[in-house]
């Protein structure tokens, strides 16, 4: 059986939340500039940044 989040928690620990590709350090960004390669990864400097996976449910 799934753990129930509250939405308030879900937004919190998902949303705008990216992960880099190359170190795996997490940011917060806006979404369109992560698209539009504007952002970088503060510990190594990569572009390209993934989404937070959400848990899968069993």
């Amino acid at each position: 059986m799934g753990k129930v989040r509250a939405p308030a928690t879900v937004r919190r620990v998902y949303e705008r939340m990216f992960i880099c590709m190359r170190c795996n350090s997490k940011l917060r960004s806006d979404t369109l500039r992560v698209k539009a390669g504007k952002v970088k990864c503060r510990k190594c400097g990569y572009k390209h940044l993934r989404a937070k996976k959400k848990d899968r449910k069993v």
